[in-house]
């Protein structure tokens, strides 16, 4: 507690005794049948500007599980999938496009670099289009030759039949058509050649174009489509020089592996980025409470307790029981995943699993175990009063189990009740005199409390 609170409460204690009647007369003592003596009470006045100097926060009543409830600490971590590296694909030069924690989405150019290693593809996919031309060409030629031999076949065939007509044998004619006839199979051969020539030189292309879109990321269809280029028609994949990386997932630019404008070798990495919103919780849970644990799915990620942070505010999440054990420290972990995101879960934020086991037991009226403050031999809690959000009652606790962070409570408060949090024990202070409760009493704007007179 600082200097400034104890002395406010110094000034308490001095105004509980030094506080008189201001309409008793002037030089004379108050009669005891003048004043009118306030009955005890256990209430107390905190409005607006109290509640707002002394920092009191109140917190609802839930239905929680304590008994039946393991809680076990932990911290969040990325998922396996969350983390992705950006590599070169070919050595040369590379230009950062972008800086260490820029929010990226999928799309954005990370990086770009100029590799003397690209023109060697673009030659290769360049030799595989010549094929391509040069093997069409050759097909065209064979199956010419095909063609004129069947038509000279067909007219030496015509004059022989017309002269066996006239019956003229022409001997000569008739070992021209057998050698026509002979030299087309030849020839069909060769247009078969030519074809699979041709087949060869689309494969060649292919693995050329597949290996540019492979170090590109550009999809083949893009590479080979026709663009404009210098008042000409050209393939896309001849007007690329500075090969452009872009994002495959949506994240955060986690680190740059190399400085802007260096020479990298392939596969170097280059950059690292993580998706911050692929998280997992990871909690080491007791061995004994294995069984208790295996068949439990109902579970709750709660952050710590935070100033400013509601400690109610919990996340739903699905549990399992991880592969790992610890035999020296007999514990074994627990894998959580949530169901919806928060600004305070990420890696590395510590926080608790709480796990609901099966018991034969049900939901009690709880309250955080840090709103019960102890007060000699008692504990005592703050209610709101119901009737008037300006004061609050002071109640001898009646208490359940614990699980260290909240605690039931068996009698003295309803589902709907608000108990103070921060600044029950200020309040404590306040309202006690020799271990007892003392008359009810009120705050002043300065913090200072006064006993009913």
């Amino acid at each position: 507690m600082n200097t400034t609170t104890w002395t406010l409460l110094l000034a308490a204690a001095v105004a509980l005794g030094g506080c008189t009647n201001n309409d008793a007369p002037d030089g004379g003592e108050t009669s005891t049948g003048e004043q009118a003596e306030t009955a005890p009470t256990n209430r107390i006045d905190v409005p607006a500007t109290v509640r707002s100097n002394l920092g009191i926060t109140f917190a609802k009543v839930e239905r929680r599980w304590v008994q039946d409830t393991i809680r076990v600490p932990g911290a969040f971590e990325l998922q396996p999938l969350a983390r992705h590296e950006y590599r070169m694909t070919l050595p040369g030069r590379v230009q950062i496009l972008v800086d260490q924690y820029q929010p990226i989405s999928r799309g954005d150019v990370l990086f770009r670099f100029r590799s003397p290693s690209w023109p060697e593809l673009q030659r290769a996919i360049i030799m595989g289009e010549q094929a391509i031309e040069t093997a069409r060409s050759d097909i065209d030629v064979a199956r010419a030759r095909v063609d004129e031999a069947e038509r000279r076949l067909q007219i030496v065939r015509t004059r022989l039949e017309t002269l066996a007509e006239a019956e003229f044998k022409q001997a000569g004619l008739e070992a021209d058509a057998a050698e026509i006839e002979a030299s087309l199979p030849r020839l069909r051969a060769e247009v078969r050649q030519a074809e699979t020539k041709l087949a060869n030189a689309e494969g060649i292309r292919e693995h050329a174009i597949h290996r540019a879109s492979t170090v590109t990321g550009i999809p083949e269809e893009r590479l080979s489509a026709s663009v404009e280029h210098d008042s000409r028609t050209v393939p896309a994949y001849r007007t690329i020089d500075w090969i452009d990386v872009v994002a495959t997932e949506p994240g955060v630019v986690e680190a740059l592996a190399v400085t802007d404008g260096s020479f990298v070798e392939s596969p170097a990495i280059v950059l690292s980025t993580v998706d911050p919103t692929k998280v997992r919780f990871r909690a080491m849970a007791l061995q004994a409470d294995l069984v208790r644990l295996t068949n439990s799915r109902e579970a709750r990620i709660v952050p710590p307790t935070t100033p400013g942070l509601d400690m109610g505010d919990g996340i739903d999440a699905e549990v399992t029981v991880g592969l790992e054990a610890h035999p020296e420290q007999r514990t074994v972990t627990l894998l959580a995943t949530a169901e919806e995101s928060r600004p305070w879960i990420r890696p590395g934020v510590s926080a608790f699993l709480e796990v609901v086991v099966d018991s034969s037991g049900g939901p009690a009226l709880a309250i955080p175990r840090a709103a019960v403050v102890k007060d000699g031999i008692v504990h005592v809690i703050f209610r709101r009063d119901p009737k008037d959000a300006n004061k609050v009652i002071r109640i001898e606790a009646d208490l359940g189990v614990s699980d260290g962070r909240w605690i039931a409570l068996n009698s003295g408060v309803a589902l709907s009740d608000e108990i103070v949090l921060d600044g029950a024990y200020e309040l404590k202070l306040a309202s006690q005199q020799s271990g007892v409760s003392q008359k009810g009493g009120h705050f002043h704007a300065d913090g200072t409390f006064h006993g009913e007179h």
